[in-house]
This record gives structure tokens, C-alpha cells and sequence, in this order.
């Protein structure tokens, strides 16, 4: 698993083929940025593009297939020619939601853990005065997590699970996200 099977562009235009919405594009832009900042900190440098472009193309089938999803994804990038490693981390992301793939290598752990986690992130940043993640700290994401109503779409089970997949505090995974996305914040 290291060097990725898709150039950026590829990987771009077969997104922005199934995706136009700019809330989808958005969030597959910050996926790739996040993934991209955690293989580096995670030591896996070799393997940053590989992460990168699992990070943007993980939703590529929700727009038009929610129902489907990651099953749909799965078809999609075999189609697209894209190797089985690249659709296990891919499709992993939905496990225990509408996938029985196991996340097994950290990239994929990280994905799981982070997809859901990203969103709650960014609604919590969006009620800021600065709109910015720039300047969110761990203790108002921690008190928005704590709150059901906050963002409900964004699943606190699979961003705790995720966590302990990863053998991390809930704590540390937040932080750590913050700090990802504020790499790609513009």
C-alpha cells in the first residue's frame, strides 16, 4: 500500500463525475487533506498519496446512491480499474453501517474514524463567530459531541468506535482531527 493506483486528476474527475453537490465535494476535499496530514504524522509518508486519494473518493457513491453506499462505491472504483486494496479502505469506512468490511490497516481505521468526525468538526467550527476551525479548541467540539441534537447526522457511536479501533482517547482523536483540518481549512 504505497503509492497511489490513481493520479489526482484521475481521482478528481471520477469524483466530480457521480459528485456536483458542493456540500459533497467539500467534504471529499477535506477527507483528502485530512487523510493526507495523518499518513504524515502517522509515519506513513510513503504512503500519502495512497491515503490522499482513499480520503477523496471514500464518498463516491453517496450522491447518487445513498442507498447503496459503499456497496455502489465498491463497483465503481472496480470499473474505474482502481486495485482491491484501494476499494477495502474505501468501502471499509461504512462498516458496521452498511458495510461488514472491516477497517484492518490504520489508513482505514482512520478513514472510519474520522469520516463522521470531520462533519461534527465542521458544524462545530460553522457556530463560531469566526466560522473558522482555525481557532476551535478540543473543549467546544468535546461539549457539541456530549450534545445528541448537535449535528445529529453525525454518528457518535462510530466516531467513539473508531477511536477505540485506533487505540486512541476520544480526546486524542478529536485533537488530532482539529489539527488535520485545519490544513485544509480554506
Amino acid at each position: 500500500m504505497n503509492k497511489s493506483p490513481i493520479s489526482r486528476e484521475e481521482a478528481w474527475n471520477l469524483l466530480t463525475r457521480y459528485n456536483k453537490e458542493e456540500y459533497h465535494l467539500k467534504h471529499a476535499l477535506i477527507l483528502e487533506g485530512v487523510m493526507r496530514w495523518f499518513a504524515e504524522r502517522e509515519g506513513f509518508a510513503d504512503e500519502t498519496d495512497f491515503w490522499a486519494m482513499v480520503g477523496l473518493l471514500h464518498d463516491l457513491d453517496f450522491e447518487l446512491w445513498p442507498e447503496q453506499h459503499c456497496v455502489k462505491c465498491g463497483e465503481l472504483l472496480s470499473e474505474a480499474g482502481l486495485p482491491e486494496e484501494f476499494i477495502h479502505a474505501v468501502v471499509s469506512h461504512g462498516w458496521g453501517i452498511v458495510s461488514d468490511v472491516r477497517p484492518e490497516h490504520m489508513m482505514e481505521k482512520i478513514l472510519y474514524a474520522t469520516d463522521e468526525l470531520t462533519g461534527l468538526i465542521s458544524a462545530a467550527a460553522l457556530v463560531r463567530p469566526s466560522k473558522s476551525v482555525q481557532d476551535l479548541e478540543l473543549s467546544s467540539v468535546r461539549k457539541k459531541f456530549k450534545s445528541p441534537a448537535f449535528a445529529a447526522g453525525c454518528s457518535r457511536d462510530v466516531i467513539t468506535r473508531g477511536a477505540e479501533l485506533l487505540g486512541w482517547s476520544l480526546d486524542d482523536l478529536i485533537e488530532k482531527t482539529i489539527l488535520a483540518m485545519r490544513t485544509v481549512s480554506d
